[in-house]
């Protein structure tokens, strides 16, 4: 955080669009304000593009009126349901909202909206760091409205309720998301009585829409360090009512002397490490053909690491030779990504299918680090993976949190084997090499059959002939094997 002196604040807002609010709100009689984030990550040194401006008065007239004074290039967008309006200029937009004072139901977060002063609307906001104001009025212009020491708990890094924080998050329930969102994004501390306040009321939680959780989670999932969100989520038992599988994987079971890790744990520090590796996916330019840009798979690669693990409550045994094992934990974790995806009402698309083949085959590359590397292991792998194969090696990289270093060195050693042959088989046209020219829509015709098994045995048959190299992907090859195998199966050609 920076500290800025009246002149500084001044000249922060200094530009050609706050000169023109400001002198359109002294020609209408208003009081003006520019609040909540913008004002924020002034003094946090984030980049805002964000601007609300709370009018004393009518919001809509007041953004009106700035439109026509700025003229051609303004385009003025009026929500009379909401009270508010928008101006857009250039490359910036406004949002204009009359001062108001809210009174909530308790069935309901949609507030009893009225008429307010600045007061009343500093009051109803969230958190004191988003309830500073900067006056935009000639007379007071820069002037920084701070009635609940948001400044100071800048400076000690603190999320605080500007009320009673039972009002706050009972009042509106998604306030306690946004409360650990914030803390996580920042990097910052929730005050103690505000964190006991998250754990009383978390019930509330319940008439707040998935839609709504979801977005704040995803927020949480993009920070630097989301783990320190999902711990939140945890002590204050939000994430056993939002999302009962994740906060499932905690806890950790003795017998015989023998316990397995904190599955709960342990797949926050993958997460962090995906988080890491992915940090600086912000660009639509990548070097793989992923039918995603780098920015939308820094999420979903995220949520893959969330959920790698998902499984393995419901696949944990006690085998007395072995210890506690997870067998087939990624299949079962596989089946789960459609229902979870659903009630958790993120998208049923290829983003689903993408976090279903990471979550499917993360054991694969610790498989082939934990043996020999051989050739036909990856070329098996990158097979499975095809386009989306760095992302799977970034995410089983991260997988690999041993506390053996020993160990941890020998995989991560092993791993750049694989990296190595990776690079060389796309660099000699694995496409050409290792994809069946025949395809399974030929398979059918050459043997005039439906889809049924025998023509995913065929085709199986036929993909690992050639990855094993028994066969060179060729046409004549490949029709050749493929009668060999369909005789012994009792299948004739139709051609």
């Amino acid at each position: 955080m920076i500290e800025l002196t009246n002149e500084e604040l001044k000249k922060c807002f200094s530009s050609k669009i706050f000169n023109q609010i400001s002198e359109t709100a002294d020609e209408l009689g208003l009081e003006c304000y520019v609040v909540g984030g913008y004002v924020r990550d002034l003094f946090l040194q984030r980049p805002s593009k964000d601007i609300d401006v709370v009018v004393v008065g009518s919001g809509i007239n007041m953004a009106e009126a700035l439109g026509k004074r700025l003229g051609r290039g303004a385009h003025v967008s009026v929500f009379r349901n909401f009270g508010t309006a928008q101006v857009k200029y250039r490359d910036t937009e406004v949002e204009f909202v009359g001062a108001r004072k809210e009174s909530y139901t308790h069935d309901s977060r949609k507030p009893i909206v009225e008429d307010g002063t600045l007061e009343d609307d500093q009051n109803r906001r969230d958190f004191t760091i988003n309830a500073l104001a900067v006056c935009l009025n000639k007379n007071r212009f820069g002037e920084l409205v701070d009635p609940f020491d948001g400044l100071y708990d800048m400076k000690e890094r603190t999320i605080r309720t500007p009320l009673d924080p039972d009002i706050t998050f009972s009042d509106d329930p998604l306030r306690m998301m946004r409360c650990i969102r914030f803390a996580t994004q920042l990097n910052f501390y929730i005050d103690d009585e505000t964190f006991e306040s998250l754990c009383r009321n978390k019930e509330r939680i319940k008439i707040i829409s998935r839609e709504r959780i979801i977005d704040e989670l995803n927020k949480i999932m993009l920070s630097p360090t989301p783990s320190r969100g999902f711990i939140d989520l945890e002590r204050s038992g939000l994430l056993a009512i939002i999302f009962p599988e994740l906060a499932a994987l905690q806890g950790v079971e003795t017998r015989n002397g023998r316990a397995h890790k904190d599955n709960f744990y342990h797949t926050l520090e993958v997460l962090d490490n995906v988080a890491r590796e992915t940090r600086d996916w912000n660009s639509d330019k990548s070097e793989t053909e992923s039918i995603m840009p780098p920015c939308e798979r820094k999420l979903w690669l995220r949520w893959a690491a969330l959920l790698h693990d998902i499984a393995k409550p419901a696949t944990k045994r006690w085998e007395p030779r072995i210890g506690w094992t997870f067998h087939n934990h990624n299949y079962i974790g596989e089946k789960m990504i459609p229902g979870l995806f659903r009630t958790l009402k993120l998208p049923m698309n290829e983003k689903m299918k993408y976090v279903q083949k990471m979550v499917s085959l993360h054991m694969r590359p610790i498989v082939i680090a934990d043996e020999e590397v051989t050739d036909s292991a990856v070329r098996r792998l990158l097979s499975e993976a095809g386009d989306d194969i760095d992302d799977l090696m970034t995410l089983c990289e991260s997988d690999i949190t041993s506390k053996n270093s020993e160990r941890k060195q020998r995989f991560l050693q092993n791993f750049r084997l694989v990296r190595e042959k990776l690079q060389d088989l796309k660099e000699r046209d694995y496409e050409r090499l290792f994809q069946p020219l025949i395809k399974g829509e030929e398979i059918m015709t050459i043997f005039g059959l439906p889809p049924c098994r025998e023509v995913g045995t065929l085709k199986s048959a036929l993909k690992n002939a050639i990855l094993d190299m028994e066969i060179p992907n060729e046409y004549d090859a490949a029709y050749a094997f493929l009668l060999k195998r369909a005789e012994k199966m009792g299948l004739k050609p139709v051609r």
